[in-house]
């Protein structure tokens, strides 16, 4: 089985199991599936999210150069998130607006990050809005003793 990140028109996004990716062309095709939050029956496939796992401890020695390249990788993503998280203030779903009222003069500019959709992002741009996307790690919390 694959996993597909979905979206539907109205940008509700959804999950979907497949025997491959020729299954979900079939059945896209056929207009078999449905959003499962409007019922909207026009789907197309999103890019998905990723994940990373850590293979070993951190601060072991890496067992061969590639391995040594992963944990590099890791750790500059590990400090990219962690600055993230730390100086940039989360407005969830209203970064399109404070981003916008910041723009033109109505709040003071600050560092903020958030969700956004495709038109909204499309109209930052029409607007002069600067800004980009990038991945969050989400850290492990520990499991209770």
């Amino acid at each position: 089985m694959v996993i597909f990140d979905l979206i539907c028109r109205y940008e509700h996004r959804f999950e979907g199991w497949f025997n491959d990716l020729a299954d979900l062309e079939s059945q896209i095709g056929r207009g078999d599936l449905s959003c499962p939050v409007c019922g909207d029956t026009h789907i197309q496939r999103r890019p998905s999210t990723f994940g990373l796992v850590r293979t070993r401890q951190p601060g072991a020695p890496a067992a061969d150069p590639i391995e040594a390249k992963k944990a590099e990788l890791f750790h500059q993503l590990e400090t990219i998130s962690d600055r993230l998280q730390e100086d940039f203030a989360d407005v969830g779903t209203g970064f399109s607006g404070e981003a916008l009222k910041m723009h033109y003069g109505a709040v003071p500019r600050r560092n903020i990050r958030g969700i956004s959709t495709r038109d909204e992002e499309e109209l930052l741009r029409k607007e002069g809005v600067e800004f980009f996307k990038a991945p969050m790690l989400v850290r492990k919390r520990p499991t209770p003793a």
